[in-house]
């Protein structure tokens, strides 16, 4: 079996050093608790492909069943993901999506917004030590994109103090009497 070449997941801005864009990269980053501008530009490129796919099959006739097909295909993925609300199901509200509406998605949000955290570097802490389960599985991946199905199954991991588990290592010293 020949090895698999995987393509790259970002893209890196064209101009370096442009005061507008690393502001509002800057905002982005702090309001998500991102760790690095390559998160910010790994979804600017998932985005970008959407768009593109969106764009192309709107170049077609409303009729062809490459459009019909395919536009169902991306918009009940979009739609699936939580990204793309069920009232706006048209290929041209996929071309008016923004970055922000896939970082909402993620898992260090989630957990923020649904008050499991006290801010969103606290959840991006409790996701990476593997405090936070979706459904029965353990996720310590802060960009785990949250389907809209398995958003209500967010919570604290059965093995996590939080959850009801066993005490960590300073709690179990302070019992002991030490």
């Amino acid at each position: 079996m020949a090895p698999r070449s995987y393509s790259k997941t970002y893209k890196v801005p064209r101009r370096p050093y442009e005061s507008a864009r690393l502001d509002s990269e800057l905002e982005i980053i702090g309001k998500y608790g991102l760790r690095n501008k390559r998160e910010v530009w790994r979804v600017q490129l998932t985005l970008s492909k959407i768009r593109r796919a969106a764009r192309e099959l709107l170049t077609l006739d409303e009729k062809d069943p490459k459009r019909l097909f395919e536009g169902n295909a991306l918009i009940r993925r979009l739609v699936r993901v939580g990204v793309l609300d069920e009232s706006r199901m048209k290929l041209d509200y996929v071309l008016a999506l923004k970055v922000e509406d896939f970082l909402e998605r993620r898992l260090q949000t989630q957990v923020y917004q649904l008050g499991l955290a006290k801010s969103i570097h606290h959840a991006r802490v409790l996701i990476k030590q593997r405090h936070i389960r979706v459904g029965k599985q353990i996720v310590n991946v802060p960009s785990f994109v949250v389907r809209l199905d398995s958003q209500k199954h967010i919570d604290f991991a059965l093995t996590s103090p939080f959850g009801g588990g066993r005490h960590g290592r300073v709690r179990r010293k302070q019992f002991m009497g030490w």
